[in-house]
């Protein structure tokens, strides 16, 4: 039967509140139609992500009701979200690399002939699914093997395969190349199409705007208003998130690049081939690339967390043969991928982490003692300046979310002044409000003469930040595009390996 049009999910009063009285929703209304796309945009801390965990299953709320098709629907597990008919695509996958797509799709509801599994069955049915839904994969690779569009076609197969008439899509284009993204555009239009619905959530408001029917903006735990994707305009939309006017046209000046800063000759790890290339003040290098193809190599080779041959020259100097914190000293600032892991100390407050890069060094230490005033100022400077919330200096930065823990990050690292700052990912999970300030800090960087290595994912960032971008493939270099030259289409066939004569790398 038909039922596009009717209504799928509906949501009415939904409260959550956390330990420590943090509430995260507060009369929480949404509707979802038969074969409607429908965004949920929002800042960080918003709520998205509870309001997501909720409709899934992996949060119960305190008050409020839902219904799916009509009936009352209150899941207590994701298995009782997929039961229902509810799957979710997280935006870092949940698949195991070392199994295949088959394998991986079976778990948990494996097809049997006796005692014996029966793949075979189920390959057939991943194959019947790509067809219909325009997803092709072949079901006997190995899933480590697979780019990084590919495990996502997986992961949306295996909620088809679990029979999801309702998919949420967390972030889904964020770790794609512009052309992946337009194949997954027109594989959500299939899905429409046979009555299916999608909840699509995304920081990209262009991208929204695009693949959306309506859209549903959140902010602080309430619904400020849902909009036709048609009579939405960036701003408007902007706006809805933040409560202000938002820039969303970075005026970037003419800066002029001066000498060269940092230089690479032959640098190379064990998955990065040797490669040169040159940083000059008052630039922003971008480095581009689907991911695993070789940017974290290049930066930990550049900042030290990894060994590398070859030579790395910062002024003029040889930095090759210095530790982590010697480089620091010398003038590398580093801001990775991975904030948890590689960037914080979650068991420490704000105060120590703001302080951990010069604890030991004026103006934080004088004569071999600490001076906690002076850490306790820049940690309140620095929440002010990039809007941490809650704006506490000495609360655990394990309590913080992800966007606001990413912005004590920024802090520390931009607040140093580096003459280098590499830089990883910067706006990852920050909403608009936040990357619209960390954008223009990188900015001013650049206008002052210091020299920026930009990493990321995003194509609209590098494109708006970047003077030249430099895309890996394979681990290696495959083309430096000026920025008059880069755009989406030609960046995105150089990330596949793809040169503009149309030949394979």
């Amino acid at each position: 039967m038909d039922r596009t049009g009717a209504t799928a999910l509906r949501v009415m009063n939904v409260n959550k509140e956390f330990p420590g009285g943090v509430r995260a929703l507060t009369d929480v209304n949404f509707e979802l139609a038969a074969g409607e796309v429908h965004a949920i945009l929002g800042e960080n801390g918003a709520g998205k992500t509870t309001f997501m965990n909720v409709l899934y299953g992996m949060v119960s709320p305190d008050s409020g009701s839902i219904e799916l098709w009509g009936k009352r629907y209150a899941p207590h597990s994701p298995r009782d979200g997929a039961a229902a008919g509810v799957g979710m695509v997280h935006q870092h996958f949940m698949l195991i690399p070392a199994l295949s797509v088959v394998e991986n799709i079976a778990l948990g509801r494996e097809s049997r002939r006796g005692l014996r599994l029966d793949l075979r069955k189920t390959a057939n049915r991943i194959n019947e699914l790509s067809t219909r839904y325009g997803m092709e994969v072949d079901p006997w690779a190995l899933v480590a093997d697979l780019a990084v569009g590919a495990r996502q076609r997986v992961e949306i197969l295996k909620a088809f395969y679990r029979d999801a008439r309702i998919l949420i899509l967390d972030e889904p284009t964020a770790m794609l190349t512009p052309q992946e993204s337009s194949q997954l555009f027109a594989a959500i239009r299939l899905f429409t199409a046979h009555g299916l619905s999608v909840i699509f959530i995304s920081h990209k408001l262009d991208e929204v705007r695009q693949i959306s029917d309506r859209i549903t903006v959140i902010r602080r735990g309430k619904v400020i208003g849902t909009v036709s994707a048609v009579d939405a305009s960036a701003n408007d939309l902007a706006r809805m998130m933040v409560g202000r006017e938002v820039n969303l046209n970075l005026e970037r000046g003419d800066t002029q690049s001066g000498s060269v800063i940092l230089e690479a000759r032959m640098l190379a790890t064990q998955r990065l081939s040797p490669t040169n290339f040159e940083l000059r003040r008052g630039e922003i290098l971008g480095i581009a690339g689907v991911e695993g193809n070789g940017q974290k190599e290049l930066l930990d080779a550049m900042t030290g967390a990894i060994p590398a041959e070859g030579d790395l020259l910062l002024e003029g100097v040889r930095i090759n043969h210095l530790s982590i914190r010697k480089r620091l000293e010398a003038g590398i600032g580093h801001i990775p991928e991975d904030r948890q892991e590689e960037g914080l100390v979650l068991a420490m407050t704000v105060t120590e982490n703001i302080a951990l890069r010069r604890y030991y060094r004026k103006p934080f230490a004088h004569g071999g003692l600490l001076r906690p005033r002076v850490w306790k100022e820049a940690a309140e400077n620095a929440i002010a300046a990039f809007d941490v919330r809650p704006p506490q200096a000495e609360v655990p930065v394990s309590s913080l979310s992800g966007g606001n823990q990413q912005k004590v990050v920024l802090a520390r690292e931009i607040g140093g002044a580096p003459a280098v700052l590499i830089v990883n990912q910067p706006t990852r999970g920050l909403d608009i409000g936040a990357a619209e300030s960390v954008h223009k800090e990188l900015l001013r960087m650049r206008s002052s003469g210091h020299g920026i290595i930009l990493a990321s994912l995003d194509m609209d960032e590098l494109l708006a930040l970047s003077d030249r971008i430099a895309v890996l493939y394979r681990g290696r270099i495959v083309g430096v595009l000026g920025r008059q030259e880069a755009n989406s289409e030609r960046l995105g066939l150089l990330m596949m390996g793809v040169a503009s004569d149309g030949a394979v790398s």
